[in-house]
């Protein structure tokens, strides 16, 4: 079973909803795949997702509120087949954790799954207003049909 993870800064707004999506299109697709999320920070750690991201992804048919914010450790890079991070920034820290090429090639931004080669970003949607939080939910929406695919 592929095992992924999937990264954001405090692990309250973009990754939990990619987690969340992810396992609403798994089970959708009756597939078998495992799906986490963390932050490379522990400033939330225990922590729900933001509100706003959850009310935005119920909008959506998707539910966040059984997860909680988690740091990401080096033990993550033997736990998961691949990780996704949100921003350069991300993969600048998830990265420092790396004791191998191996690992390293484990690490990818998100958006190149929609965007190949593109090293696009998703914005942080924690300091704006509420379109921010849809325009997220949308470009990770469609980043996680394409990644269904693939791994289909």
């Amino acid at each position: 079973m592929q095992k992924i993870l999937f990264v954001c800064l405090g692990n309250i707004c973009r990754s939990p909803l990619a987690e969340g999506i992810m396992l609403k299109l798994i089970s959708d697709k009756n597939l078998t795949l495992e799906i986490d999320s963390a932050g490379t920070s522990n400033f939330h750690a225990g922590e729900k997702p933001d509100n706003r991201t959850v009310l935005n992804a119920k909008k959506h048919g998707v539910d966040l509120t059984r997860l909680r914010a988690r740091q990401f450790s080096e033990k993550d890079f033997d736990d998961f087949d691949a990780i996704y991070v949100m921003d350069k920034s991300n993969m600048t820290n998830v990265l420092a954790h790396a004791k191998n090429k191996e690992q390293e090639q484990k690490v990818e931004l998100f958006l190149n799954t929609l965007f190949p080669n593109q090293n696009m970003e998703v914005p942080d949607p924690y300091f704006g207003g509420e379109e921010g939080f849809e325009d997220v939910f949308n470009l990770i929406y469609s980043t996680c049909e394409k990644m269904i695919e693939k791994y289909s």
